[in-house]
């Protein structure tokens, strides 16, 4: 016994470790929001005297492009789940003719590098007139966020079980009832996972809102951190206040969403 309680000590304390080692980066960043004007050389461990003053000027400064970030998030998600969503359905639950190559090619368009696309999508939105704008960036994020999207409600659509969906046919329920009142409300965690990586997709992306994107018309908080980086001169101290600003709102969603993401999507569905 006292050999095991000597062996689970040593991985509580490894664990602490390595825990400690992944977020220093996090803390390193908050730290530096609190001394604004401080030389990266000259940072503190601990912020002695924090301020907020970098705050206060960062939101002045990048409270628009926050904005839109958010804009952009919620759109592509809500796009990409109201395509993905009826989609996984039918390719989980139905025997659709090509569906195994469907799933194929959805996995084949993971592989494919983004600055492809955002490639593909400028000359395409050139044509369209729809460069520098919000909707643009809403819809080249979905491209990303729609076939992962399916992939995932899709695994979990397919492990319920089919006697619910016998018994809804029996009751008189159509495909669309059946969608709406039985596979949607047992596939909510799936639901709710795709809807966050879709998020953080769309929130986090740099490379096509860089290349789709040329000026301030339609700017997100990413193009915002990176006009704070010149070719001599680097303005760490508002970097780290605007990326610790940007990090709120997924961390927060990381973390109110974390029970949905490791639970299961058909959890006594027989039952009921």
């Amino acid at each position: 016994m006292r050999h095991s309680s000597n062996r689970t000590w040593f991985h509580v304390v490894l664990g602490l470790f390595f825990l400690a080692l992944m977020l220093f980066p996090v803390y390193w960043m908050v730290n530096a929001s609190l001394q604004p004007g401080v030389a990266t050389v000259d940072l503190s461990w601990f912020p002695v005297r924090p301020s907020l003053d970098g705050y206060r000027s960062a939101f002045a400064s990048q409270g628009a492009n926050l904005v839109t970030s958010l804009v952009v998030a919620v759109g592509a998600t809500v796009l990409s789940l109201v395509i993905s969503t009826p989609a996984a359905y039918a390719l989980s639950l139905y025997r659709v003719r090509g569906s195994a190559l469907v799933m194929f090619a959805l996995l084949i368009s993971q592989m494919i590098p983004g600055i492809v696309i955002a490639n593909a999508l400028y000359s395409a939105y050139n044509d369209l007139g729809i460069l520098n704008t919000t909707l643009g960036l809403i819809l080249a994020d979905s491209a990303l966020g729609v076939p992962f999207s399916i992939l995932i409600i899709q695994a979990f659509m397919r492990a319920i079980p089919m006697s619910v969906l016998e018994a809804a046919r029996v009751d008189g329920a159509g495909r669309f009832r059946t969608f709406f009142s039985i596979v949607l409300p047992l596939s909510t965690n799936a639901v709710i996972t795709a809807a966050l990586f879709s998020f953080l997709f769309a929130w986090s992306d740099f490379l096509f809102a860089l290349a789709l994107n040329s000026n301030s018309a339609a700017r997100p908080v990413t193009l915002g951190i990176y006009q704070f980086i010149g070719g001599y001169v680097a303005d760490w101290g508002s970097v780290m206040v605007t990326a610790t600003m940007a990090s709120l709102p997924a961390a927060v969603l990381l973390v109110v969403a974390q029970k949905y993401v490791a639970a299961g999507a058909t959890g006594g569905a027989v039952k009921a």
